[in-house]
């Protein structure tokens, strides 16, 4: 069956969220200064913490339970309550820096999962499910990028594919034993896959946070992109699972490839990377 009429426009837009553009380049756009350049010649400093930090952060995800969602509900979800929320805890940040990142990072980013757990429902998922749970935490994969990345690697369905075996072995242990065995393979599996990524776009949020041009910006302007980001990597993926639901995984994946084969011939075009 042929994707056409408004599914084939979420369709477009999902290939838009999805594949660009990155999160330290919508920083730098509302900037409106090469961030990039910047950022390339700071010393990571504490590298380690932050992955560190990360870590810990995804794994306490997992065990999340989202609670307080109406899964019967069909309003479009709140996504500027939790921007305020993120802006909030965005203030800490910018407020001690570094130091902050263990209390900070957390409480942030679980309010990215409500977030993205809300866009979820919105998009028709029962997220009382395991499988629409895991999805959420793929989005913090699908929004960043990983050191070991070639080309082959960087795309949406790259990064799900890469992602599937890792999400299925720890749905089959969590299903069967739950998710407090912390030393379990397919979870510590799962944790290292996402953080690999994720913490590519937590370094480059605290290095933002360092540099001298921001100023007045702060923590809670940085946060406010920071949660942007992922709320729109989450519709995209969102989107694109309502639409497989519909009309198969297979032609959904054919469809986004051709358009954002067109999207790639316009002038000026660039992919995530």
């Amino acid at each position: 069956m042929a994707i056409k009429g408004k599914d084939y426009d979420d369709l477009k837009r999902a290939v838009e969220l999805l594949e660009i553009p990155s999160f330290i380049s919508k920083f730098s756009n509302f900037v409106g200064k090469p961030v990039e350049k910047i950022i390339d010649i700071l010393p990571v400093q504490a590298s380690e913490n932050i992955q560190d930090v990360t870590n810990v952060t995804l794994s306490k995800l997992l065990s999340f339970t989202v609670k307080t969602m109406d899964k019967d509900s069909k309003s479009e979800a709140s996504t500027i309550t939790h921007k305020i929320a993120s802006g909030v805890s965005g203030a800490l940040g910018g407020a001690f820096g570094l130091p902050a990142l263990a209390v900070e990072l957390p409480i942030s980013t679980s309010i990215i999962l409500r977030s993205i757990a809300d866009i979820a429902r919105s998009e028709g998922e029962d997220i009382a499910t395991l499988q629409a749970r895991l999805a959420c935490l793929e989005v913090f994969a699908l929004g960043g990028s990983s050191d070991a990345d070639d080309g082959a690697e960087t795309g949406y369905f790259a990064v799900r594919a890469v992602l599937a075996n890792a999400v299925s072995d720890a749905a089959k242990h969590i299903a069967a034993k739950g998710v407090i065995e912390k030393g379990a393979p397919a979870i510590a599996r799962l944790v290292t896959q996402l953080a690999s990524r994720f913490g590519t776009v937590v370094s480059e949020k605290i290095l933002a946070q360092g540099v001298p041009i921001i100023g007045a910006l702060g923590g809670v302007t940085i946060n406010l992109l920071f949660v942007d980001h992922f709320q729109d990597v989450g519709r995209g993926h969102f989107i694109v699972r309502r639409l497989e639901r519909k009309y198969g995984k297979e032609e959904v994946q054919k469809e986004y490839m051709k358009i954002l084969s067109e999207y790639m011939k316009k002038p000026g075009a660039e992919a995530t990377g």
